[in-house]
């Protein structure tokens, strides 16, 4: 019996799947009855490139990426930087307020 039919003899349609295969397996030298060819041999060594080609080439991809970036703008900064300012002003006056406490506690605990 073989893989093009099913158990009654009846030879079953092909699906999109085994044409897949037949053509992969066709394409890539392999064999129904053996594993195919060898893998190729890779040289993964890295290339050397100079100092000044990858200088360059960083640069690139530096101004590409930066092309990429959405940049807020003046109204965006304006109010991005006014609730920053906020928020380190009431976290050094709460610091503050704490460092005030706590200097009093242990100042009436051990004395001045």
């Amino acid at each position: 019996m073989s893989e093009e039919q099913d158990r009654s003899g009846r030879e079953r349609p092909s699906t999109a799947a085994d044409r897949r295969g037949r053509r992969a397996a066709a394409a890539s030298g392999a064999s129904a009855a053996g594993k195919g060819r060898a893998t190729p041999v890779r040289d993964n060594r890295p290339t050397k490139v100079s100092v000044p080609n990858r200088l360059a080439r960083f640069l690139r991809e530096v101004v590409a990426e930066l092309r990429k970036v959405i940049w807020p703008t003046r109204k965006q900064m304006v109010t991005y930087t006014i609730v920053v300012l906020v928020f380190v002003s009431f976290m050094v006056a709460l610091v503050a307020g704490f460092d005030f406490v706590f200097g009093q506690a242990v100042g009436a605990v051990f004395g001045p």
